[in-house]
């Protein structure tokens, strides 16, 4: 999501400057890839880049296309062989293994929901969404692009033959909260990328310590939407935070209240406060917060539970789950940015329901390719 609301700031600023401008997204890669179906590259026709299609090798050929979209005013789909290493086509020796499909389109403002416009509708809602994307591998073949927008109970902005029938594997992808990609119909030519996007995750910190500081500028590069609060006046100041989008002065119920837990939430308990932090374990129990983190050692988290214990309440197996404490990774973290990337290597690792583990001992490849059908 951070990577979309830097190409939409690009766009607007561009859109002010009178530039031209053209989107390429990944819509299909077979085999390995830096980047995913749904990586996207904002090109300005002064060759401005915004966001990335790669980690960097296929950039300096796709502005290229992309500067010849805005110029022809019209799609282009371009393929990558990145194992090919004898591509007279393209010229590049990149050695990723893979081959991928990158679709570039024009954007023109008179049209309406253009991709920007469409990928505009993400912010309206803190809520999952899908972005389809229509391309053909064939060679001079129309390319349609972006045509539907589709969130839970919205309606379809426009609507012809070609949004008609992907509705169904539209709602299908919303309800699975996995991306894919179709075939159209049995006769069509045409693909569809169908991209299931999670608002931005919104993590929620409980403490405004020296400690916090660098969580927060961590998470800042991340793109998470920062809230940050506790009790001390002296420093919960927006000041000593400038990346976080609430810094509030609270006490545990104050802090509760003024928060809106969604499953893209995930809290941290670090005031270095017992009573406070025990006082928000206990109003997070019953919440949907997927992740509360507890900054201490285990003795620490034994004796909240035992306290919790002896108020009547027993936490269930499902809410420990949710509990991680000690708070991170265990990779040796010391000072106060070494624990901050264990924190968020964590809360990373949880999102994306893998364990953390080193790369080097997994067997399958990096990428979950069922994610796209394949």
């Amino acid at each position: 999501m951070k990577e979309i609301t830097q190409i939409l700031k690009a766009y607007s600023e561009a859109k002010k400057a009178n530039k031209k401008t053209a989107l390429a997204t990944v819509v299909k890669v077979e085999g390995s890839s830096y980047r995913q179906p749904g990586a996207r590259m904002l090109v300005t026709e002064d060759g401005n880049l915004t966001g990335a299609i790669s980690g960097g090798c296929l950039e300096g050929d796709a502005l290229r296309k992309a500067l010849l979209s805005i110029h022809q005013q019209q799609n282009k789909l371009i393929t990558y062989n990145t194992s090919n290493e004898g591509d007279s086509e393209v010229g590049l020796q990149l050695g990723c293994n893979g081959i991928v499909h990158i679709l570039f389109e024009y954007i023109d403002e008179a049209i309406t929901n253009n991709p920007i416009q469409l990928l505009e509708e993400l912010k309206t809602e803190r809520k999952g969404a899908v972005v389809a994307t229509v391309f053909s591998l064939k060679r001079q073949a129309a390319q349609i692009g972006t045509v539907l927008f589709y969130r839970e109970n919205s309606s379809v902005l426009f609507q012809n033959d070609v949004v008609l029938n992907i509705i169904p594997d539209v709602k299908k992808v919303l309800e699975e909260k996995t991306s894919a990609i179709k075939k159209i119909n049995d006769d069509s030519e045409n693909e569809v990328l169908l991209e299931y996007i999670n608002p931005p995750v919104s993590l929620v910190i409980a403490g405004a310590g020296n400690d916090v500081q660098p969580l927060v500028k961590m998470v800042e590069i991340l793109g998470w939407e920062i809230t940050v609060g506790e009790g001390r006046a002296t420093h919960a100041i927006q000041k000593r935070f400038p990346a976080a989008k609430n810094v509030i002065i609270a006490n545990p119920e104050q802090l509760f209240e003024s928060i809106s837990i969604d499953d893209q939430t995930y809290l941290v308990l670090m005031t270095h406060n017992y009573k406070y932090d025990l006082a928000m374990l206990k109003l997070l129990l019953d919440s949907d917060c997927t992740y509360i983190g507890i900054l201490g050692p285990k003795t620490k988290l034994n004796r909240m539970l035992d306290d919790l214990q002896n108020e009547g309440i027993t936490v269930n197996d499902e809410q420990l789950n949710r509990i991680y404490g000690p708070i991170g990774l265990d990779i040796g973290a010391e000072t106060s940015e070494e624990i901050a990337l264990s924190i968020v290597s964590e809360i990373k690792a949880v999102i994306s329901a893998r364990k953390g583990t080193s790369l080097k001992f997994k067997t399958e490849k990096i990428h979950n390719q069922n994610a796209y059908g394949r």
